[in-house]
């Protein structure tokens, strides 16, 4: 049965650990088996853990795990922990006795979102790693959680979101993990209505559709603007097998799906990056038209799973009213989508 999950392709487990209290926290993607990789990076400000080694010239073909972790440059720790729970279940590239764990990653800014940021010496991310990578499960939660308990977008509380697809046409499956934390919006404007809504299935993020009329200052750019205060991280997988390159130009067509959730994307203020694995189970029955369904089928599963982050996403404890009557909001964070319109 189908949980709507990155999960869905068979292999991959997801943990989350994080601190409401910090408004930050880590997310970690295992592989079962070691997955070809590849990573598209389309913002202006990316903060990136083993990125290089994903080009399709370099030596190690597969990766062990992926983090996607809030705390900018601080969090970039978070991959450390998960590396230190793998070496001790025995996982990683061998060179000669020696296994090292190959665990690219990339962090988003969360550090002006009112949380307690004050944790001394050696901030907590290495833990929440080390966590999350011993809590991955098949069943997980979305929203406020892992990398997406302290995100923002510019007008609601941003999430952690999931989902995922049957191919068309062909035997392969894709799935979207994603830490929505963008300048823009998800939204259409201030109102309920989610940029993703043509791609929305079974009213998983409310079943609202696209408005009647898109109102101008919809398009508007953004008021708020704090260079590098952002980014979207996302991986999109699959069960198809795929050469790093093939992996690769996966990443590049999923970008499509932030472009068609998010306005605006990809600004010097974000550092916007996708990653895409395969876990090398069907074959291409014709590589270049599968590889191009594939991609289209990436794209709208990751523009779906970005307005499931945002409508699952729930206001952090400690949120206290604006101003008389108006939804809460949590120190430096907007009000999340179900408290301004209601759980959808």
């Amino acid at each position: 049965m189908s949980r709507n999950r990155i999960t869905d392709i068979p292999g991959l487990r997801v943990g989350h650990a994080g601190d409401p209290h910090l408004a930050s926290g880590t997310t970690a993607i295992l592989f079962e088996s070691p997955a070809v990789a590849a990573v598209d990076v389309r913002g202006g400000g990316p903060g990136t853990r083993e990125t290089d080694l994903l080009d399709p010239e370099r030596t190690v073909a597969g990766i062990d795990a992926l983090v996607l972790s809030g705390g900018s440059a601080f969090g970039l720790d978070a991959a450390a922990g998960v590396v230190a729970w793998l070496a001790e279940t025995g996982r990683g590239f061998a060179i000669g006795p020696v296994r090292v764990p190959i665990v690219p990653g990339a962090v988003l800014f969360d550090l002006l979102n009112g949380g307690a940021k004050d944790w001394g010496r050696y901030p907590p991310y290495r833990e929440f790693g080390y966590a999350a990578a011993r809590d991955a499960a098949e069943d997980f939660a979305l929203g406020s959680v892992g990398a997406g308990t302290g995100a923002r977008t510019a007008n609601l509380k941003g999430g952690l979101g999931s989902a995922s697809a049957r191919v068309a046409g062909t035997d392969l499956t894709v799935g979207a993990l994603v830490a929505v934390n963008a300048f823009g919006r998800a939204t259409v404007g201030d109102g309920p209505h989610f940029w993703a809504a043509p791609f929305e299935r079974d009213g998983e993020f409310g079943g609202l559709g696209f408005p009647a009329r898109v109102p101008e200052e919809a398009l508007a750019f953004p008021a708020r603007a704090l260079p590098g205060a952002n980014t979207t991280l996302a991986l999109v997988a699959t069960d198809a097998i795929l050469t790093k390159a093939q992996a690769r130009r996966l990443a590049v067509a999923a970008q499509n799906g932030l472009a068609r959730a998010l306005n605006p994307v990809h600004t010097p203020l974000d550092g916007d990056t996708v990653f895409a694995a395969a876990t090398g189970r069907v074959p291409l029955a014709d590589p270049v038209v599968d590889l191009a369904r594939l991609g289209d089928a990436a794209a709208a599963t990751l523009a779906r799973a970005v307005a499931i982050g945002v409508h699952a996403a729930a206001s952090l404890p400690g949120s206290v009213p604006t101003e008389a009557g108006a939804p809460p909001s949590y120190l430096g964070l907007p009000p999340a989508w179900r408290d301004r319109f209601g759980k959808g």
